[in-house]
């Protein structure tokens, strides 16, 4: 028995020094953005500074507060990530008395993982909502491009005009980044891929059959999985479905997100109740995949009762 809660007279003392204990090991300042509230958190941390103890912390001060690991969301960007985040969520809550664990691993019951992994997840327990099957095929990126490749060489979109056509990578790259970044084909084009400009409307085309093709054969690809996520929450049976599986949602690397996953993320949490953002705007990478660090910048925008700690 830890020190201390062996002499609690109420359930409630027991629970506080529990709670000490699990804590006694952060700074003032990780110790402040683990015991935050309700309210939408952001926390603003540097290479060095220990956020990702303060997140896998702050995992475990919900469970030990009495939320079931089973209704907390952590997303990273790395299935490794989430793992080793999940494991040390264990180790910590090892400390506690076990009546404050509330009887399961987290590693076991917290819906852990990448954007995309929770997404297949949700979409095969409730795609039916927007009529999707639940025995869809994700394909990767070779499959990918290999049909985008087939529906490019059914278009006869070889060579049309000065410049030869896209290839099936760059083609994929284009359709990639319109979906994440929530723009246009022709702001896609102008932004990023100016050269391919001329091509405009047989990209078009072409992308209207490749989502043709995949729909037929009940196929997603990477991207289509954030994209079906966006469209469950937009469905009100859906987001009413998905909701209220979660009480807390963490969200690791808040600067390398798309435009895609903050618009999920603010579905998800519509008033920000229960999410919490770890960050640093210093080292936004992930640019391939239309990553803006404009989701950390606006996240007080985004959620007017927003806390930001540093």
């Amino acid at each position: 028995m830890l020190e201390g809660v062996s002499d609690a007279t109420t359930p409630a003392a027991a629970r506080s020094a529990a709670l000490d204990e699990l804590l006694r090991d952060l700074n003032p300042e990780q110790r402040a953005a683990v015991e935050s509230g309700v309210d939408p958190l952001l926390v603003v941390a540097g290479a060095g500074t220990g956020k990702t103890a303060t997140l896998a912390h702050r995992v475990a001060f919900h469970i030990a507060s009495g939320v079931h690991p089973r209704r907390i969301l952590l997303l990273t960007f790395t299935r490794r990530a989430a793992s080793e985040m999940l494991r040390r969520v264990d180790g910590i809550l090892r400390r506690m008395p076990p009546e404050f664990a509330n009887g399961a691993s987290a590693s076991g019951a917290v819906w852990g993982g990448t954007f995309h992994s929770a997404a297949a997840r949700l979409l095969r327990l409730h795609g039916r909502a927007i009529g999707l099957e639940p025995d869809f095929t994700v394909m990767d990126r070779s499959d990918a491009e290999d049909m985008m490749g087939v529906a490019r060489t059914d278009l006869g979109l070889g060579s049309k005009g000065g410049n030869r056509f896209p290839l099936k990578g760059t083609c994929l790259d284009i359709f990639s980044r319109c979906v994440n970044s929530r723009a246009g084909l022709d702001e896609v084009l102008r932004s990023a891929f100016p050269w391919c400009l001329e091509h405009v409307d047989s990209l078009r085309e072409l992308f209207g059959a490749y989502v043709d093709r995949k729909a037929a054969a009940n196929v997603l690809d990477y991207d289509d999985l954030l994209l079906y996520w966006h469209a469950l929450l937009e469905s009100p049976d859906g987001a009413r479905e998905v909701r209220r599986r979660f009480d807390r949602v963490l969200v690791d690397e808040y600067q390398d997100t798309n435009a895609l996953q903050s618009e999920i993320l603010r579905m998800l949490c519509p008033h920000g109740t229960g999410l919490t953002a770890v960050g640093d705007d210093a080292q936004a990478i992930y640019s391939f995949r239309a990553a803006t660090v404009r989701n950390m910048l606006d996240f007080g925008a985004h959620f007017p009762s927003a806390r930001i700690l540093t």
